[in-house]
């Protein structure tokens, strides 16, 4: 009977630690995000260079971000270099 909740907190758990991380699991990339991996270590110009119509954001370190999730904003994520770091749906 205590095998239960415990296998049920086994399945559900990658996904509460996506969304704690701010992770967007992979089956699930509303903004198409995946689809820009590819600019990951290059120029952060090149981000703010990019026309989206979806909402789009370039996040620079200290930069201050409104906690609001938007499922089809792509945000770009730059290191202390300037280079793209991550892009993720939010």
């Amino acid at each position: 009977m205590t095998r239960l909740p415990l296998i049920a907190l086994l399945i559900v758990m990658p996904g509460v630690v996506a969304a704690l991380c701010g992770n967007v699991l992979p089956s699930a990339d509303p903004c198409g995000a995946t689809g820009f991996a590819g600019l990951v270590w290059q120029a952060g110009k090149i981000a703010e260079m990019i026309v989206l119509d979806p909402p789009m954001r370039v996040i620079r370190p200290g930069d201050a971000v409104t906690r609001d999730y938007l499922l089809v904003r792509i945000n770009f994520e730059l290191d202390d270099s300037g280079t793209i770091a991550r892009t993720c749906c939010g």
